[in-house]
């Protein structure tokens, strides 16, 4: 490919990167604010500001694992060009606007990770794939909302056998503090994961174009750009989803709402610590559903969440055909 051609390009996919990160943000901003919302500790403006403060702030925190795992742990560096991340991206940008518009709360990762495998496939074939990165991030799909589940039902059964003496309009008026810093810890753990995954994106692409030399790394421009847009998306909010998640699987108390966030950001951290990419929107369901499961079976509505759990199974082949798709047709483009 001609360089002249090539840049501008590069430049537009970029850009084309960065809006999946702000519709990312905008379309998972359900999932750092459902809680503290539905609880009523927060109105959803300032809600929104919070949880957007705290995503885009998150670089301070984490080293970039996950945006390595993506960049490099799901199809072949070599294979990779600027028609496989258009690919890509555009499958996971048309999925997450088709969920969105339905209020259904999809994973923005799988749907990335579905784009570019289909994009990678349809350039390569199966061997286009990095089995161990692919595996793992499959893995994720299952444990992350078994561990968000299980992490925030033994969080409240422990704080409801701590606070047995305790009466209910002091534990509702503590907790009402509390999760200002749990909401806080979740929406760091989701733009720390989720924010890196654009990130590796672009890094691949400015790699596999030989502007990163011969090392695979992320820029600090890259990484800064990635959790502003992020940030800004989730400023603008997913109200018809963060109606779902907040309201529709469970009815939240405050002390709900903390162990729901609290058991979900544990669980950020330390994927993101290890680099696995995985869902936000999987794990704050996981955990809420677990909170609500810990109270009753018949606390929670098994019918809205195994609604979720359909478009979670799909997600991934569904993005990854557009994605394979607009693989295809870009190769007539350029």
């Amino acid at each position: 490919m001609d360089g002249s051609v090539a840049f501008p390009i590069i430049v537009a996919l970029v850009v084309v990167a960065l809006l999946f990160d702000f519709l990312n943000g905008l379309h998972d901003a359900a999932n750092s604010i459902a809680t503290v919302v539905s609880t009523r500790v927060l109105s959803p403006k300032y809600a929104v500001l919070w949880a957007a403060f705290f995503n885009t702030i998150a670089i301070l925190f984490f080293s970039t694992n996950v945006a390595k795992t993506i960049g490099t742990g799901i199809v072949e560096p070599s294979l990779v060009n600027t028609n496989v991340i258009f690919g890509a991206l555009a499958g996971a940008i048309f999925w997450n606007i088709f969920t969105w518009i339905l209020g259904i709360p999809s994973s923005s990762s799988h749907a990335l990770i579905g784009g570019i495998a289909g994009a990678g496939i349809a350039k390569g074939g199966l061997p286009a794939l990095v089995s161990a990165g692919f595996i793992k991030t499959g893995s994720a799909i299952v444990l992350s909302p078994l561990i968000g589940l299980v992490l925030a039902m033994l969080l409240i059964l422990s704080v409801s056998w701590v606070c047995r003496h305790t009466t209910p309009f002091a534990v509702d008026r503590r907790f009402r503090i509390l999760q200002f810093g749990s909401a806080a810890l979740y929406s760091l753990g989701h733009g720390g994961n989720d924010a890196q995954k654009t990130m590796g994106i672009i890094a691949v692409l400015l790699f596999s174009q030989g502007y990163l030399g011969d090392t695979f790394h992320v820029p600090i421009w890259v990484a800064v750009l990635c959790q502003i847009a992020m940030g800004l998306g989730t400023l603008f909010g997913g109200w018809r989803i963060v109606k779902t998640m907040g309201s529709k699987i469970t009815d939240l108390k405050p002390v709900q709402g903390f162990c729901a966030e609290t058991g979900g950001a544990i669980t950020l951290f330390a994927a993101t610590w290890a680099g696995i990419p995985v869902s936000t929107t999987h794990t704050i369901t996981g955990a809420i559903v677990g909170v609500g499961a810990a109270r009753k079976l018949s606390a929670v509505r098994w019918k809205v969440a195994a609604n979720i759990v359909v478009a979670w199974v799909i997600t991934i082949p569904a993005a990854g055909s557009i994605g394979a798709l607009f693989y295809w047709l870009s190769t007539f483009i350029w």
